[in-house]
């Protein structure tokens, strides 16, 4: 058991915290293993296991706060003198308020810059200027494909001098950034996204995991319900018959299809 373990890249290691985490997957190998069994598969030793099984609380739960081990060295001036500097200026340096910290009090130690910087970023984080928010799209190979239409009137394409009036289905892999186009004439509808979308899994020779669309938002415009449920029910029971699991965007939120949109702008 041991031997598999090792093989398998588990290596149970005395000394280290016990984790959250470690602690539910041996509850959940808990339901049909015994606690030693449990235990060496959550990576954790067997008298943890033991000592869990007579007191069920997570290991956060079970953390004391540590209390200061020495005196505040900011505490006479932070709050009093640091903080008003920060809220009159936001963008000061931290190593500005420390020189200036200095002047103020030329008795202060050059060791507590560190714990200065940390103080003023915790501070920072909590009480100053709101800060742009990212969430980063990771995406994984396999999971993703998107689907998207794209108006091309703009061009101006003709065909012996007559206007085209057209549309591209297109589909991209999130991940790998495969493409494949195809030239819709009319307006977006049922038929036109699975014309599209098949011709691209054809030439993908694969499907991915998970299709997402923006809804149909146009496909579905001035449809009545019993339409509008059955066109539904055609998309579904498309992505099913590949094995994907259908996702649509949510109306209005056109940038949760970024991975399309943004390749389909580009130049």
């Amino acid at each position: 058991m041991w031997m598999d373990l090792l093989i398998e890249g588990i290596h149970p290691l005395p000394g280290r915290h016990v984790t959250d985490h470690q602690m539910r997957l041996y509850m959940k190998f808990r339901q049909t293993d015994a606690p030693p069994v449990a235990a060496a598969k959550a990576s954790i030793s067997t008298a943890t296991a033991y000592r869990f099984e007579q007191d069920r609380r997570l290991p956060s739960v079970k953390e004391k706060v540590r209390d200061r081990r020495r005196p505040d060295p900011l505490a006479a001036f932070f709050d009093s003198e640091v903080v008003p500097m920060l809220t009159a200026a936001p963008g000061l340096r931290a190593v500005a308020i420390f020189e200036e910290m200095q002047r103020r009090h030329p008795d202060l130690s050059a060791g507590i810059r560190r714990t200065l910087e940390r103080r003023i970023r915790s501070w920072r984080s909590r009480y100053g200027a709101e800060q742009e928010v990212i969430f980063r799209q990771v995406h994984e190979p396999g999971r993703m494909g998107l689907s998207d239409f794209t108006d091309m009137a703009d061009l101006g394409v003709t065909i012996v001098s007559e206007r085209l009036d057209h549309r591209l289905y297109h589909f991209r892999l999130a991940y790998s950034g495969f493409e494949s186009a195809h030239v819709i004439l009319g307006g977006e509808s049922y038929v036109a996204l699975a014309e599209g979308l098949q011709n691209a899994l054809w030439a993908l020779g694969g499907a991915p995991r998970e299709h997402r669309s923006d809804s149909l938002s146009a496909a579905f415009r001035n449809l009545a319900k019993d339409a509008r449920e059955d066109l539904t029910r055609r998309y579904d029971a498309l992505c099913a018959d590949y094995g994907m699991e259908p996702t649509r965007n949510n109306r209005g939120v056109a940038h949760e299809n970024g991975s399309i949109d943004g390749s389909t702008s580009s130049p």
